[in-house]
């Protein structure tokens, strides 16, 4: 990337909508977005996939359940764009990861 698009890519800003859906990942383990907002109403694909764009979301795992569905977790540059600085470990889905080792290890 060119020093010059860095320069736009921080400078960048979250949308209304899109900082609502970044939020909600400060409070589920490991950062997991919604699938549905706060109404029950599915967030939009653009939303999801713009934060995607812009490094602040994160493909985290895929739904056997809606495999359309897109289901990520924030990433640092989520973290950093809300303010707020990222956990120590993000635990994968089915199991944990040792705070101190950094080693994943299933429940």
């Amino acid at each position: 990337m060119s020093e010059e698009r860095e320069d736009i890519a921080a400078t960048v800003r979250p949308t209304e909508p899109q900082r609502r859906y970044l939020e909600r990942g400060l409070f589920e383990p490991g950062g997991k977005l919604p699938l549905f907002d706060r109404d029950g109403r599915e967030v939009a694909p653009r939303t999801i996939q713009a934060c995607v764009a812009h490094g602040w979301a994160a493909p985290w795992f895929n739904n056997p359940v809606k495999p359309d569905w897109l289901v990520c977790r924030l990433t640092p540059k989520g973290y950093a764009v809300l303010g707020r600085a990222p956990p120590d470990t993000v635990a994968p889905p089915g199991g944990a990861t040792h705070r101190r080792t950094g080693k994943h290890r299933e429940n």
